[in-house]
């Protein structure tokens, strides 16, 4: 699929390394020499993804003090990489479905039609065929984006990655923080091979950082894991841990406060950190 310019739809959950894989779509394509332009639709409000995207001239709208080229632009002779198309507005969308067609467009406020050889490469968690029957996405858009969908597979669904990805992060991190990490230990492998991975390769990585960052030995082992990692009954089983000592006032507000620190805790590592989305 790189080195043709059909344009890709990635599809799988959030975590699963849909933007490696983009890179890799724009690395072995014809546009190689060209830059490689991310934008984050779902990080965007709805009023300034068309700026981001088309750019806009001095005067536009209250604010644009000066010209400012879009994404398009900067990708020209390149790839972009439209990340959770999928919460794009759908008077967007039909914009956008013009540049897919034509690879023309304007700038908000401008009159003059640019030209740009881009190759377009999207991405979404979500599916996009459930929401054309919700009315929330353009059928006809989606079948541009998708001459060619690539789907990845959640971490749960590919386990014998994991000792791969695994000595990766230990020789990235341990060489980014500086700290001397050779291995990790058979018993605390065993644990991340079994454990199921809901925040997919994204949350591996960040377990295997966090181990590093605060480990004061060379090789890493079980207690240097997160207790989710080696216990996760517990965590899908929070009704185990009420204290039956309390009152049902004083429980439940426990409960309901570990509920939310977990369902915060997951959606925060599912939007990478945006609090808006």
């Amino acid at each position: 699929a790189a080195q043709l310019d059909s344009t890709v739809l990635l599809t799988g959950e959030s975590g699963t390394g849909k933007e490696l894989a983009a890179r890799a779509l724009h690395k072995h394509s014809r546009h190689a020499s060209g830059p490689f332009v991310p934008i984050h639709l779902g990080a965007l409000n709805a009023s300034l993804v068309e700026s981001e995207l088309f750019g806009h001239e001095k005067g536009a709208f209250t604010g644009a003090a000066e010209r400012r080229l879009g994404k398009f632009e900067l990708a020209d002779k390149g790839s972009i990489f439209l990340d959770e198309i999928g919460d794009m507005s759908v008077n967007t969308q039909s914009k956008l479905l013009r540049v897919l067609q034509e690879q023309k467009f304007e700038r908000l406020g401008g009159v003059e039609t640019l030209a740009v050889d881009v190759r377009i490469i999207s991405a979404t968690h979500r599916d996009l065929e459930e929401e054309i029957e919700e009315g929330r996405f353009r059928e006809d858009l989606y079948y541009r984006i998708k001459v060619v969908n690539i789907k990845l597979p959640a971490l749960r669904h590919r386990k014998e990655d994991i000792p791969l990805l695994v000595n990766r992060f230990l020789q990235y991190f341990s060489k980014k923080h500086q700290k001397r990490i050779v291995s990790l230990s058979n018993e605390a492998m065993k644990f991340l091979v079994s454990y199921d991975w809901p925040g997919n390769v994204r949350q591996l990585k960040n377990v295997i950082e966090s181990a590093i960052v605060l480990s004061h030995n060379e090789i890493l082992d079980t207690i240097d894991l997160p207790e989710e990692i080696k216990h996760p009954e517990n965590a899908a089983m929070p009704l185990k841990n009420i204290d039956y000592n309390l009152s049902f006032r004083g429980a439940k507000k426990i409960l309901i406060e570990n509920f939310e620190r977990d369902f915060i805790k997951k959606k925060l590592e599912e939007c990478d950190g945006n609090i808006s989305r």
